[in-house]
């Protein structure tokens, strides 16, 4: 019987991106390339812990003899293709999906890259229309426990916690896409309550929402009171104590408390996704009055 090949080196392929030529393993997708040669690439519901679903069309680039502007988070590098992420085309398109997305959700608390990109595309969401126009925007908050908070308000239908609920790390299938068009929403399954699906309240939703749609009530409760604070907040790293696996914890901490635990999407165990424990079981660890 043959031994299976060990150590079996990586094929290269060479492209050309933005008139640079870099050799990309086989396999890779134009994003990786992007990533590799340090070109700054809009994403929004791509993550590294996720699998490309490719339905935001702000990472698209432009292939030479290819019709249409293509996703760059899922399509596959070939030898000798050409690639511009910097050409009137992208950058229109880049900058029209930014101001469509914050025309009819509110972006106020998007990640802050994503407000970056906003700013360097030049989006003007104001030339699509008022914001409490779009019937996206009218949803109140829903508040159904002391976990977390869903503002759908803010939710631009990325998917991500969709993907994450799923196949990709939770497999509890909780999360789906309703309706149609300017119908459609993020819902629990048949859109029962929340304590009614299928939840088990991880929290792998918020650890990949990338707008605040879904945050802690911690965080919700602060910046409701304006106490949320980011800029003197600090992110010590442990491992869960819960059990045995040894998930890698991130404890984001402010005046001395914990306000929310995230974990490392690059980490080899969790892949930056958690239990409930490990993502919302840190209470005992505040001090009592």
């Amino acid at each position: 019987m043959s031994k299976p090949e060990e150590n079996k080196p990586e094929t290269l392929v060479e492209i050309t991106i933005d008139d640079e030529k870099i050799a990309v393993n086989e396999g890779s997708t134009i994003l990786d390339a992007c990533k590799q040669a340090n070109i700054d690439t809009p994403t929004l519901c791509w993550a590294e812990n996720l699998t490309p679903v490719n339905v935001c069309r702000v990472c698209v680039v432009e292939v030479e003899g290819s019709r249409t502007l293509v996703p760059s988070c899922s399509r596959p590098i070939e030898e000798g293709m050409v690639v511009s992420t910097k050409s009137d085309r992208v950058n229109t398109s880049r900058r029209m999906v930014l101001e469509l997305l914050a025309s009819s959700v509110e972006m106020d608390r998007a990640d802050e890259e994503i407000l970056e990109w906003m700013g360097s595309y030049g989006s003007k969401p104001e030339r699509m229309g008022a914001t409490n126009e779009i019937k996206t925007s009218s949803q109140p908050v829903k508040i159904q426990d002391d976990l977390y908070v869903r503002d759908y308000e803010r939710c631009i239908l990325c998917y991500k916690c969709v993907e994450a609920c799923g196949d990709d790390a939770q497999h509890t299938f909780a999360i789906a896409t309703a309706g149609r068009g300017f119908d459609s929403h993020i819902s629990t399954e048949f859109d029962v309550d929340l304590p009614e699906s299928a939840c088990v309240y991880c929290g792998n939703c918020i650890g990949v929402c990338p707008t605040g749609a879904l945050v802690f009530k911690t965080e919700h409760d602060m910046r409701e009171d304006n106490s949320w604070d980011p800029d003197n907040q600090q992110v010590t790293q442990t491992i869960c104590g819960f059990c045995g696996v040894g998930c890698n914890l991130e404890l984001h901490t402010q005046d001395e408390k914990i306000v929310k635990v995230t974990s490392p999407s690059d980490h080899s165990v969790t892949d930056g996704h958690l239990c409930i424990k490990g993502r919302f079981g840190w209470q005992h660890a505040h001090p009592k009055n």
